[in-house]
């Protein structure tokens, strides 16, 4: 039994070459994946790693690579299957290139953003994809840049940073749900959102922080303008951070003097609260008010009806940011670039025809 005053040492470089009698060159060479050894040498090397439960230690290991073999990722909200559904591809690509992961959470805060990227610049990541919050709040990013780590951007895209991005086609997507709700009747349409925002809606969507719903935003009132539609920023409402928020953003709606007849959600989170919401007022989907939500969420398929989605194809989305950062830390030649992924619209049982 293990005398727990005094734990065993750990295996160093110098008890494995020990024990495979070569030098601690040698076995350095091997356990650290550089060099040349011969096939024979290397055999008995990785058996008396095995026998002694050698563990690499990952701080010698930077110090001497110069790599951690860690990739920091932040997200802005981790409860969203979107963020767990990238999450996965990120760390897919991750894994298969020989990579760990360590994942914080800003839930959507500039600061919580700011503290998450500086610890894990501290802790000597390879590299960082992020999820900004802010999109006009950026010198935190530039720090990463100047730091020499390489960065990817997840979501959002932030054209004066110069960093590669990874996003939906957020505009087209958000025009291909609109002009389905449109071909479908319906003229009094409304876009709701969990960004945080004073007043409860833009009057201006260049000011839109979020490139993400400031696309969706630009989509969603191009086919209301597209249709001869007025005062298309009048039913858009951002704000449904949470049920409560969520529950007044939609009583407020249909409170309207010209309520809404359809809905289009910005993620799975505020769908799913736009759904409780109109349980909770007694009505329903689509006889008493039409809905699309972003996201083919497990929720979505379940319900009665099931919800029309539109299908982001997300778990794709993280793989490619994770095989771009890795690109860029192993300082493959590419140009900087936007990756869009491509949408489509999955028609279910949630939109009601009107008028036809």
């Amino acid at each position: 039994m293990e005398d727990s005053a005094h734990p065993k040492r750990a295996v160093t470089v110098a008890d494995v070459a020990k024990a495979a009698k070569v030098s601690k060159a040698t076995a350095a060479r091997v356990l650290g994946g550089y060099g040349v050894v011969s096939a024979k040498i290397t055999d008995q090397v990785m058996a008396a790693a095995a026998a002694l439960e050698y563990r690499p230690n990952e701080l010698a290991r930077s110090m001497s690579t110069g790599r951690s073999g860690i990739i920091g990722v932040v997200v802005g909200d981790i409860e969203n299957a979107f963020f767990s559904l990238a999450v996965r591809g990120i760390s897919d690509a991750a894994r298969l290139a020989g990579f760990n992961v360590i994942i914080a959470n800003s839930g959507e805060e500039l600061d919580a953003e700011k503290s998450a990227v500086d610890l894990l610049i501290g802790k000597r990541v390879d590299g960082l994809i992020v999820t900004p919050a802010r999109c006009d709040s950026i010198d935190h990013l530039h720090h990463v840049r100047r730091a020499g780590v390489p960065l990817v951007l997840f979501d959002r895209a932030i054209p004066e940073l110069d960093v590669d991005a990874v996003t939906g086609d957020d505009r087209d997507a958000a025009i291909a749900a609109t002009r389905y709700l449109i071909e479908q009747g319906h003229r009094r349409l409304a876009y709701v959102s969990a960004m945080d925002a004073e007043g409860g809606g833009p009057t201006d969507i260049g000011r839109i922080s979020n490139s993400a719903v400031r696309e969706r935003v630009e989509g969603f009132v191009s086919v209301l303008t597209e249709a001869g539609l007025p005062n298309p920023l009048h039913y858009v409402r951002l704000g449904a951070t949470d049920q409560r928020q969520t529950d007044g953003v939609i009583k407020s709606l249909l409170a309207d003097s010209a309520a809404p007849t359809a809905l289009l959600a910005s993620d799975s989170l505020v769908g799913l609260r736009i759904f409780k919401s109109l349980q909770s007022l007694g009505l329903s989907i689509p006889r008493d008010v039409s809905m699309i939500s972003f996201l083919d969420a497990d929720w979505t398929s379940v319900t009665v009806p099931p919800i029309t989605i539109v299908d982001q194809r997300v778990y794709e989305m993280g793989k490619l940011a994770g095989e771009r950062l890795i690109a860029r830390i192993e300082r493959t030649p590419l140009a900087v670039e936007r990756l869009r992924v491509r949408t489509s619209l999955v028609l279910r049982g949630s939109v009601a025809t009107i008028g036809q």
